[in-house]
């Protein structure tokens, strides 16, 4: 039963709720709930990120004591507006924005602002908006760049690639310059797939597509979960984003302004007053 979510200008209840519930921020009382419910949560997560404060300028925040989780096996969906942090948020967890408050944890152990290439060995993997394949090579030599670190392992992860993205392998001389745009974002996805990470990172799968190719993606991303990728997934289509997720967070002005399960989130009206309503809809 869906439970709605609290109003952010209203009163919030001093103990923390229940996971099932979305819990939304409302000043310093909000805050400590919101902190007690995500603290609790995410004790046994593959990833979380604790109270992160990140921006590309020293002195300039873009993101304000923002929090996430996502447990072993989960799909988390991450909208809100325009500015909000979104892909700032993916950055920084990647080490791509300097963090310069809070930490960064995968399974436990902390990677707070670690290079992305040591966090890909690690097993955190990432798929950019834009400029996410390397068009002058081929399909194969693109997965091949994805396993740079481990080329022992080509044969074995292009199997298990190829067996979620077929395509890639009826064409692997194809030249990745010469893909539709969905090709290519399954290209970059199943690059990011071939050092077997615990989590995939995606910023904006669906962006740029037509709708038809914006539902394969959706269902590529899901297929990837059930292989057992947790996946951490920012979208500017958040009702179908939340369709599809777990569970969902919205952020607006850097910080975490609800969170609850994607179906939840859909269905509270306060939530598709002051978001669903201005973001792109399926």
């Amino acid at each position: 039963m869906s439970s709605p979510v609290s109003d952010p200008t209203g009163p919030v209840p001093s103990d923390p709720p229940d996971e099932s519930t979305a819990t939304a921020g409302a000043g310093s009382a909000g805050d400590t709930a919101h902190r007690s419910a995500h603290l609790r949560a995410a004790e046994a997560a593959v990833l979380r990120a604790d109270a992160l404060i990140a921006g590309y300028v020293p002195g300039v925040d873009i993101l304000n004591s923002c929090d996430l989780y996502c447990q072993e096996g989960e799909l988390v969906g991450i909208i809100g507006p325009n500015g909000a942090g979104k892909s700032t948020l993916l950055k920084a967890l990647f080490g791509l924005v300097r963090i310069s408050q809070g930490t960064v944890r995968l399974r436990g152990a902390e990677v707070t602002n670690q290079r992305a290439d040591v966090l890909v060995r690690k097993g955190i993997g990432f798929v950019p908006q834009t400029n996410n394949v390397f068009g002058a090579l081929t399909i194969a030599e693109n997965l091949e760049m994805g396993v740079y670190q481990e080329p022992k392992r080509f044969d074995e992860r292009f199997g298990f690639v190829t067996e979620l993205f077929p395509r890639l392998a009826e064409r692997r001389n194809q030249r990745a310059g010469s893909l539709s745009g969905g090709e290519r974002q399954m290209l970059a996805m199943g690059r990011a797939l071939m050092m077997e990470p615990s989590v995939l990172l995606l910023d904006e799968p669906s962006a740029g597509l037509s709708p038809a190719m914006q539902d394969e993606v959706f269902v590529q991303t899901r297929k990837i979960n059930k292989a057992g990728v947790s996946v951490v997934m920012v979208e500017q289509n958040a009702r179908r984003c939340l369709q599809i997720c777990d569970r969902g967070y919205v952020l607006d002005q850097g910080a975490n302004a609800y969170t609850a399960t994607g179906q939840e989130l859909i269905h509270d009206p306060k939530v598709t007053e002051l978001y669903l309503g201005t973001l792109a809809k399926a």
